[in-house]
This record gives structure tokens, C-alpha cells and sequence, in this order.
């Protein structure tokens, strides 16, 4: 009946716009016989009191077309829930891993990005999991939700219909950084997903930096350019002196390598002045962490 951005859109809405159309036409016909049944048989029209006796055929209309009604309204429901827990066997997979504060999405060639990339018209299946905590995958303009739990896989499926790029947020109340858990998806012609998706750039001098920084969620809670967030910025701190706490007592100092890594791998040892102990132990390979603490050292 109705038509959106994906075939879900449409799914959704439409038994939405029948259950709420059904309520307001209930409402508006109860609403009416109220006002009428006070007016008619108002106590100055009706100073004399009838007595009323069973009236079998009303009771039996008002048992079974309300009965009708919740059935009608269940099966427009169910019909549509389970259309949307059965993806097609041919729905590309896509796995979607949330973490404190961002959004991971791997691909079946083992493509990782940030941002999620789909063909128009193509199914999709998104098999979603997380690392820390409860998050929940939201794309409201595609009418889906979905808890990611860690240890724990569930799903989503949708076929994109239009171009275009929608707002992908998280739902679930999950730390200081859960206002700043924020990606996109990003629907494109197929021929220039395919391109995407086969191409292997080679990451330039510190760009693989910048990518880990992205796709581990640090930007969630810092920036490169001095914007003041949840942590500390990283622009232009490499080499400076910076106050923290330590065991609760406060210590200068100095942003050099060995300090980047240590913050890296223990977080919460030193916590610069003035920010919260908001920031998770994040797992980093040692070459992970060499690529990030290079980059860090660049940003001037």
C-alpha cells in the first residue's frame, strides 16, 4: 500500500496506518455513541427509569465483530513480522559489530568499513553482534531496529529501492559516547558497488591510521581538528605537556610515544584533567597500534 526508501519502509508502514486508522474509527464511533446515549437518554428526557432485558443478537454482534477486528489487526502484524524475520537465500551478508561508540560493518571478501555500503535492489542481510555492551542498530528511514548483544548474532534484512544516503543511530542507552554512536548508509547503482567492493587501494602513509582510529570508535569520543568532545583532542598534542590523574593524584606529563601507547593499552592509568574515565579497553594488534600512535604523532 504504501512505498518507501526499501521494501521495509513500505512493510512497516502499512499496517501501521491500518491500526491507527482502525483506532481512530473506533475511537470516533465509541466517542459519538457516548455523546448520544448521554444526550437521549438524559435523566430530564428520561425521569422514569426503563428496565432493560438481554438482548442476545446485540451481545453476540458486540462479542464477535470486536473478536474480528483484534484477529484482522493480528494477522495484518504477524503477516508482515514474519516477512521481515525471513530474509531471501540470496541476501547479500553483511556483519554488523557495534562498540563503544561506533559502527563496524565486515563484508563477505573481508572489507571492513564504517560506513555501510549497499547496492540499490539487492537484499541484504545484516547479522549483527556486539563487542562491550547492549547497542541497538537503528535506520529509521528504512523502519528497522535491532539489539546487537554481545556473544550473541541476530539479524536484519532489507532491499534498498532508492540511492541515497540515510542516517544509521544507536538506540540503546550505552555510556557517555551513545549520542555520538552515528554512520551512514550509503545506497548505490550497482556497478559502482561492485567497484567498490572489488577494488584493494593500498592505505597511504598514516591513512590506515586514520582508518583504525574511525572503524575502533575513537572518533566517537575525540577529534583530529581541536574540537573539544567526551576525550581530549588529538590534534596537535604529540610532543606537549598535558596534566592528568594518576591513582587520584595529579601529574604532569609529556605526550611522547610512550605515553600514546600507554593510553592506548590502558586507558584509564592516566586520565587527563577536566575528562571523564569514559574510555573501554580497546583489543589492538601491535601493528594496530604502531599505524595508530604514527598517526597520532602526525596530527600537528
Amino acid at each position: 500500500m504504501f512505498s518507501g526508501p526499501s521494501n521495509t519502509a513500505g512493510t512497516i508502514d502499512t499496517p501501521f496506518f491500518i491500526i491507527v486508522g482502525t483506532c481512530v474509527v473506533l475511537l470516533s464511533l465509541i466517542t459519538f455513541l457516548i455523546i448520544l446515549f448521554l444526550v437521549k437518554y438524559h435523566k430530564k428526557r428520561n425521569p422514569h427509569p426503563a428496565e432493560v432485558k438481554e438482548h442476545r443478537v446485540l451481545e453476540i454482534v458486540w462479542t464477535v465483530i470486536p473478536i474480528m477486528i483484534v484477529l484482522g489487526l493480528f494477522y495484518v502484524g504477524w503477516a508482515d513480522f514474519d516477512y521481515l524475520r525471513t530474509p531471501p537465500e540470496d541476501a547479500m551478508p553483511v556483519a554488523v559489530v557495534g562498540r563503544k561508540w561506533s559502527w563496524e560493518f565486515e563484508y563477505e571478501n573481508g572489507k571492513k568499513s564504517d560506513v555501510l555500503r549497499v547496492p540499490v535492489g539487492k537484499p541484504v542481510k545484516l547479522v549483527l553482534t556486539a563487542t562491550d555492551v547492549l547497542h541497538s542498530f537503528y535506520l529509521p528511514a528504512f523502519r528497522i531496529k535491532e539489539d546487537t548483544v554481545p556473544g550473541m548474532k541476530t539479524h536484519l534484512w532489507f532491499t534498498a529501492n532508492e540511492t541515497g544516503t540515510y542516517d544509521i543511530f544507536c538506540t540503546e542507552y550505552c555510556g557517555v559516547g551513545h549520542s555520538h554512536m552515528i554512520s551512514k548508509l550509503l545506497v548505490m547503482p550497482a556497478g559502482e558497488f561492485d567497484t567498490w567492493y572489488r577494488a584493494e587501494k593500498a592505505a597511504a602513509p598514516g591513512e590506515r591510521g586514520a582508518q583504525l582510529l574511525q572503524s575502533k570508535g575513537c572518533l566517537g569520543c575525540h577529534s583530529t581538528d581541536g574540537t573539544r568532545k567526551i576525550g581530549p583532542t588529538f590534534k596537535g598534542k604529540y610532543g606537549e605537556k598535558t596534566v592528568v590523574i594518576t591513582g587520584g593524584k595529579k601529574r604532569e606529563v609529556i605526550i611522547d610515544e610512550g605515553y600514546l601507547r600507554k593510553s592506548l593499552i590502558e586507558p584509564n592509568a592516566d586520565i587527563v584533567e577536566g575528562y571523564p574515565a569514559a574510555m573501554p579497553v580497546i583489543p589492538l594488534t601491535e601493528e594496530e597500534l604502531n599505524e595508530i600512535v604514527e598517526y597520532l604523532k602526525s596530527l600537528r
